[in-house]
């Protein structure tokens, strides 16, 4: 009930509001004299009640029109026919109304002035109408598109959840990958990073369901991802940390820098001389985050031809498109491909 008095109660303040402010004009009119004749005050309140009625009538006959399957002249005859109609309607209910003050009202009625009540009733019906459909179409693409921005919001929510998902399982396998490496030469360092694996997918687990996780927890996440990994390539591997205490708490994708340090391990590995040196970044420049990730080495071209150093590129272009869905026109990607580095800069604007 609720929702029904809801959608009903725009259309019945409109209604009083429009007819009563026409009653109003009506008046003025009336006695400033523009009209000749002599006429009853409270007829013309009922001219307006009546008026107020048929036009409701055209609402509901309005609503029952299927104008999706009609063709736009035969819309728009069939709306002209039902105005017209309602206008005689209005014009016959006023003569009747009329006989009470005026016995010979019909009987001295001449035919213009029979068609000039009917035209003015016809012009206010229509323009009733006008109205109604406008603001009636207006109300529907209202509600399009909030529809549109909701399927549009689902999409975005279903490929950022499809790009995420592509990530982990990579991950997954090479840290599995680095465990079974040492179960046989060394338990402790094994069971070590099974910690560290179960606190990484911890946060997995727990972020999931956010969007966006201050950059502090992205992080900390990837010390755990490095603590794997120094396990794993113990003095082969450098890892440093330079973040400004204003940019952690700077809201960020989850798992958004991860698959870029794995592909500074990947490949920097391959085209550095040892140890490889990674770098993380972080300032606040004005309201903008600026992140860098750096690496030794060179960038490996995705066009190689050099299989044991060729780049998917899936994983930066996995970055981007989250990017992109998550912060359109707010954030930057680069590449900075130097001589013996390789930087990825990512900004991000509030």
């Amino acid at each position: 009930m609720k929702v029904l008095n809801k959608k009903i109660a725009p259309f019945w303040i409109l209604q009083i509001i429009g007819w009563s402010a026409l009653h109003i004009i009506y008046v003025v009119l009336y006695a400033r004299g523009v009209f000749s004749g002599n006429i009853s005050w409270i007829l013309l309140f009922f001219t307006q009640v009546t008026g107020l009625i048929v036009s409701t009538g055209l609402r509901y006959i309005f609503r029952r029109i299927n104008y999706q399957d009609n063709t736009i002249p035969i819309t728009a005859l069939s709306t002209f026919v039902w105005i017209l109609a309602a206008s005689f309607i209005w014009f016959w209910i006023d003569g009747a109304l009329s006989q009470f003050v005026n016995e010979h009202f019909f009987s001295k009625l001449k035919l213009s002035s029979y068609f000039n009540y009917t035209w003015s009733n016809f012009i206010i019906l229509f323009t009733w109408s006008a109205l109604y459909f406008g603001i009636k179409f207006w109300q529907e693409w209202s509600v399009e598109k909030l529809r549109a921005e909701k399927a549009d919001n689902l999409a975005h929510s279903a490929q950022l959840q499809m790009l995420r998902y592509q990530l982990n399982p990579h991950f997954l396998f090479n840290s599995l990958n680095s465990i079974r490496a040492l179960v046989e030469e060394d338990k402790f360092r094994a069971k070590s990073m099974i910690t560290e694996l179960s606190e990484f997918l911890r946060y997995s687990l727990v972020s999931k369901n956010f969007s966006n996780v201050p950059l502090s927890n992205e992080l900390e996440a990837m010390k755990h991802y490095f603590s794997i990994e120094k396990t794993r390539f113990e003095d082969k591997l450098e890892v440093s940390f330079n973040i400004d205490q204003n940019a952690e708490d700077f809201p960020v994708l989850s798992f958004l820098i991860h698959p870029i340090i794995e592909n500074a391990i990947k490949y920097g590995m391959q085209t550095t001389k040892l140890p490889l040196k990674i770098e993380i970044a972080a300032n606040m420049k004005n309201d903008t985050l600026v992140l860098r990730i750096c690496n030794s080495g060179k960038w490996v071209d995705p066009t190689s031809n050099d299989n044991d150093r060729k780049s998917t590129g899936t994983g930066l272009e996995n970055v981007k498109q989250r990017l992109e869905n998550a912060f359109p026109d707010k954030h930057s990607f680069e590449i900075i491909k130097n001589k013996n580095s390789v930087c990825v800069e990512i900004q991000i604007s509030n």
